[in-house]
């Protein structure tokens, strides 16, 4: 038992090592432009299914209340929260399209879309971003390797070296803290903008 438990955490450990590794540099890049997208009156809005749909609530949390600091709230939202509008759009239109449709109502011009797939093959976070491309949004993929060829789609694609499903939500996770401690240094280290 101890033997496969060392394995899996040193399983995590590589895989977020080998991500680290090929995504500094585009962590350092979408932070700022987070941080931009608040400080340009925009909203953050985050999506996803099962266990991307957890990390999409819990980092729209992180933005609205706070991470690390006190300091105020920061427009973020979860389209997968409200269960009122994601059941009625799948039972009038389709599940595929429960992304897309609040896009369509809730995105605005500044706002930056992050959608999160393990696989990158959910319906319906593709129909999503093609709604998100339509709209000129700014983009962020979370997703493993399987996702891959999703990157073109985006403007930036985060591709977990992985595609076993727990090692890449816990790479997205981490990601998405290191994501809101960094918005959070950018906007409050310095003063922000009215």
């Amino acid at each position: 038992m101890k033997d496969t438990i060392k394995k899996e955490f040193k399983e995590s450990i590589a895989v977020k090592e080998a991500f680290l590794q090929g995504h500094l540099d585009m962590i350092v890049e979408v932070a700022r432009t987070i941080a931009a997208t608040f400080n340009d009156g925009g909203k953050v809005i985050l999506f996803g299914n099962g266990g991307s749909s957890c990390d999409a609530s819990h980092l729209a949390g992180e933005f609205v209340n706070r991470f690390k600091r006190e300091r105020p709230g920061l427009p973020a939202i979860a389209l997968n929260t409200d269960t009122a509008v994601i059941t009625s759009i799948a039972n009038d239109y389709d599940f595929s399209e429960i992304f897309a449709r609040q896009l369509k109502a809730l995105a605005a011009e500044n706002d930056l879309v992050i959608a999160i797939t393990t696989s990158g093959q959910s319906p319906n976070v593709l129909k999503a971003l093609d709604v998100s491309r339509k709209k000129k949004l700014k983009t962020v993929l979370l997703t493993g390797s399987k996702g891959e060829k999703l990157s073109s789609k985006v403007s930036y694609a985060f591709v977990v070296p992985s595609d076993n499903t727990p090692r890449v939500q816990e790479t997205h996770i981490t990601l998405g803290h290191v994501l809101c401690l960094m918005v959070e240094d950018i906007l409050f280290e310095q003063p922000r903008k009215k």
